[in-house]
């Protein structure tokens, strides 16, 4: 059993789909127009009406999304951003390569995601947007957060980087997709996400057609005609054969979400009677797609390590928080500032959780992990007693 244990397991997700994926790449070799080629276009398209979004700009990855949605929302050098504590660094590492001051927002504990109660003490006359970042499957409170971004004219950008499938429930009963509700919203394609391709990928979404214009003129190096630079802009392609492979994971989509929503909640049963172990808390405005299944437990390094001896994968995510980080000690940020942001990159840690996992590899991992829990509270007691 354990060595059939991983992580995240990509090539059994392939195996299934083995025939149409390898006809798509043959196909865009065959075409051999791997840059901008049909099947970049085509999944532009799909991925709107999935999401119910009117448009999908396709690009390189989900961190140049997140520079592109900044440059075409206009922001400028000083202007400052609001992003979650706990959080990948891509969204304060996109800011800070514009000239944007990235402001941190603590947040809940239970859900990971921003604590829309904290948001407007930290408006600012040059707060310009919020960065709303999904984490690990499940939407922050959105309703609130564009309530204070109407009030105060900001940018919403959405960063759906691990979200993308979940739902969003307004408290007037309309349901929405998250990705869809901010100004610009931005997706990655890194494989482990729910949608990811065979490399780097990521897109970005809008209802404006105006914001769609120029994410796209953006994206292809601020050309408005070719060879017509209108703006300072980048080069961030989707290539055509992770399109092409995009397509085909994107019908399969749904079963993906179901698996691993499936995958999430027997987590929550065989794990949700153990005293010792908080496990993810599920929203009743969002629907939890269980991108990462991230428990929380003290003693967290001594439990991964015997996790490690007993053949069970986990990941921190994350280690640590992006304010005490050495390339953002410019922002002058301390220890305790965020202290919810900071007791979290103690304690979590992420289980194996995938499209292609087995309820019995799911008991395995849970028998490790309680063994783990005895093991560090006999040692404990035994130290103790000497």
């Amino acid at each position: 059993m354990t060595n059939s244990i991983k992580m995240v397991d990509l090539h059994g997700q392939y195996l299934k789909i083995k025939d149409e994926v390898d006809q798509a790449i043959q196909e865009v070799i065959s075409s051999s127009a791997f840059i901008n080629g049909k099947p970049v276009e085509a999944f532009a398209h799909e991925m709107a009406d999935y999401i119910g979004a009117k448009y999908v700009v396709p690009c390189a990855n989900g961190t140049d999304a997140l520079q592109i949605a900044f440059q075409t929302l206009g922001l400028r050098p000083g202007d400052e951003v609001l992003m979650p504590a706990f959080n990948y660094v891509a969204s304060a590492e996109a800011a800070a390569l514009l000239g944007l001051v990235p402001v941190f927002v603590d947040v809940h504990e239970n859900t990971f995601n921003i604590n829309e109660n904290l948001i407007r003490e930290k408006i600012t006359p040059a707060t310009k947007a919020i960065v709303v970042v999904h984490l690990f499957g499940q939407s922050a409170n959105m309703w609130p957060i564009l309530e204070l971004a109407l009030e105060f004219g900001l940018k919403v950008i959405e960063d759906n980087a691990q979200s993308l499938g979940s739902d969003y429930l307004f408290p007037n009963g309309e349901k929405k997709k998250t990705g869809t509700m901010g100004n610009l919203n931005t997706y990655s394609f890194f494989p482990t996400k729910n949608l990811g391709c065979f490399g780097d990928g990521g897109a970005l979404s809008t209802d404006d057609q105006g914001i769609f214009s120029e994410a796209q003129m953006i994206s292809r190096h601020g050309q408005g005609q070719k060879y017509a630079y209108d703006r300072i802009g980048c080069n961030s392609r989707l290539d055509t054969i992770q399109a092409a492979i995009l397509r085909v994971k994107l019908k399969n989509l749904d079963r993906y979400l179901k698996n691993r929503i499936a995958a999430g909640h027997y987590y929550n049963q065989l794990l949700g009677t153990l005293p010792q172990v908080k496990i993810p808390a599920e929203n009743n405005w969002s629907q939890h797609t269980y991108n990462q299944y991230v428990i929380r437990l003290e003693h967290r390094d001594k439990i991964k390590d015997l996790l490690k001896e007993a053949g069970v994968p986990s990941m921190i995510y994350y280690p640590s928080p992006i304010h005490l980080q050495k390339a953002y000690a410019y922002l002058g940020y301390k220890t305790g500032d965020f202290p919810i942001a900071e007791m979290l990159c103690r304690e979590v840690l992420a289980l194996p959780v995938h499209t292609e996992i087995t309820s019995q590899e799911q008991e395995f991992v849970v028998s490790a992990l309680i063994n783990a829990i005895k093991t560090l509270w006999h040692n404990s007691l035994r130290i103790h007693l000497q």
